[in-house]
């Protein structure tokens, strides 16, 4: 059997169902588990001496891994973020697919470039949200970081503004790429943005996945707001994370199955 993990301060079940289903309907002989480690250097370690395969990387480790692996795929390289670790023998390959998984819901929900962002958040997440957003044309983009050294880095790497807070703040475009309205965190039931901020924006984009249905999400439905979810974005992350782990792309029709699975788990 060969198994594969992910990492993270908040471990959900929605990756592990995922990939246990595709690998139950491709009839693989793996398995998927998930894990808050206690440290990331032995966690890493484990992956290494036990064979693991393959190990998803979430928040807040997506920076600190890097020092732990021996090879940086240029998508990792070029965002300085890692979400995804492969196994080769021994040998780690840190990549990133969480910059793929923006840049398609960008494309797919069909945002005009020519909006104005607001993007909270200035950890390894937020540099893949940003490098889409740039990638895809944007320009009028704010980074809102109560870390002003983070916030200011971030922006400059990417030419965007910087702010400590939104809190009189409005853009057509508001993303939340911090653990605010994360489940088990201390800001679970908080907004990432004022209502009056979700009121004016035409779009409101989470990427935190657990709950697919945060305040920022549920606001901005009730606002009647395009909206694009965490899960959309965990979706499509986790699909080029089986690629990579597997060798195998499941059918249109396996992945849709895999999404109706995840959001049936209570």
């Amino acid at each position: 059997m060969t198994l594969c993990i992910s990492l993270s301060a908040r471990p959900s079940n929605n990756g592990t169902r995922f990939h246990n289903f595709l690998y139950e309907a491709l009839e693989l002989n793996w398995i998927y588990k998930a894990f808050a480690p206690t440290d990331l250097g032995q966690a890493i370690a484990g992956v290494r001496g036990l064979g693991i395969r393959g190990c998803a990387i979430s928040m807040p480790y997506k920076e600190d891994v890097i020092a732990l692996v021996d090879r940086m795929d240029p998508s990792a390289t070029a965002i300085d973020s890692v979400n995804t670790i492969v196994n080769d023998d021994g040998v780690l390959t840190a990549y990133n697919t969480d910059y793929s998984a923006i840049a398609q819901l960008i494309e797919r929900n069909r945002l005009d470039a020519g909006s104005s962002v607001l993007l909270r958040g200035s950890g390894g997440m937020a540099k893949a949200t940003a490098a889409a957003f740039r990638d895809a044309g944007f320009t009028d983009v704010t980074i809102v970081a109560r870390n002003e050294a983070n916030g200011r880095a971030l922006a400059g790497l990417y030419g965007f503004a910087w702010l400590p807070d939104a809190d009189d703040a409005t853009a057509d475009v508001l993303v939340n790429v911090t653990p605010i309205g994360m489940a088990g965190g201390a800001e679970e039931h908080a907004l990432a943005f004022s209502a009056d901020a979700i009121a004016a924006a035409s779009v409101v984009f989470d990427v935190v996945a657990l709950p697919a249905e945060t305040p920022f999400v549920a606001a901005g439905r009730a606002a009647g707001k395009t909206v694009i979810t965490g899960a959309e974005v965990a979706t499509l992350q986790a699909l080029e994370q089986f690629v990579l782990y597997t060798g195998i792309r499941p059918s249109d029709e396996q992945v849709r199955a895999a999404e109706e699975f995840v959001r049936a788990a209570p």
